[in-house]
């Protein structure tokens, strides 16, 4: 089974491309949805988090609102999360991705926001970067509820920047001209590295991890 990471900045249509990948067939395996999964009442993270940051758990789950203000307020506190929610992301991917190699899946994709930043484009072998020019992902992020200048120009400033992604990317997908490139661009990608003789230019480490808060 070929696994493919797909990342890219804010606003870069990342989650629209991870569709034209199911809708081509692949398992697509999303990181945020993994930890909405730990969080939500009866989620295995939800212990350990309302024990390291009391009063974050409300109903059964962890409130993310309560748990973002309790990681403003301790500059240790997001490496602490860290060290509890990502052995259970790591643990629920790689049995999602057994069990869809044993269904006999041919590819899967893992969406993971920060694959760069955590050293995650380890575990796959290859990359795909979703990019868009910045003036469409400005206004694509800046049209979004309750979203500021202020609070885009933060999640950048923790993001590795949309150049030294591409730079970095094995595949790149740009949504920036409209839907029906970047779905052709999508089924390019998945005709490549499906090809017999394909060779992939990473070899995943079972043992890499994936945060995503």
């Amino acid at each position: 089974m070929i696994v493919l990471g797909l990342t890219g900045s804010i606003g870069m249509g990342k989650s629209t491309t991870a569709a034209m990948f199911a809708d081509a067939g692949a398992l697509v395996w999303n990181a945020d949805e993994a930890v909405h999964a730990l969080y939500a009442p009866g989620g295995a993270a939800v212990g350990p988090v309302g024990e390291a940051f009391p009063g974050v758990v409300v109903d059964g789950a962890v409130d993310r609102a309560r748990l973002a203000g309790a990681l403003g307020q301790d500059p240790d506190a997001f490496r602490r999360l860290e060290t509890l929610v990502h052995p259970l992301v790591l643990a629920g991917r790689l049995e999602a991705l057994a069990a869809a190699e044993a269904r006999g899946v041919k590819l899967a994709v893992l969406d993971i926001p920060l694959l760069y930043e955590t050293g995650g484009d380890a575990a796959v072998d290859a990359v795909v970067v979703v990019t868009a020019d910045a003036d469409i992902q400005r206004h694509r992020v800046l049209a979004r509820p309750g979203m500021t200048v202020e609070r885009l120009d933060a999640i950048l400033a923790r993001q590795i920047p949309d150049a030294e992604k591409r730079r970095r990317a094995d595949f790149v997908v740009d949504t920036g001209h409209g839907l029906g490139p970047a779905r052709a661009r999508v089924a390019e990608i998945v005709g490549t590295v499906l090809a017999p003789g394909w060779i992939p230019p990473r070899r995943g480490l079972p043992d890499s991890d994936e945060p995503s808060h």
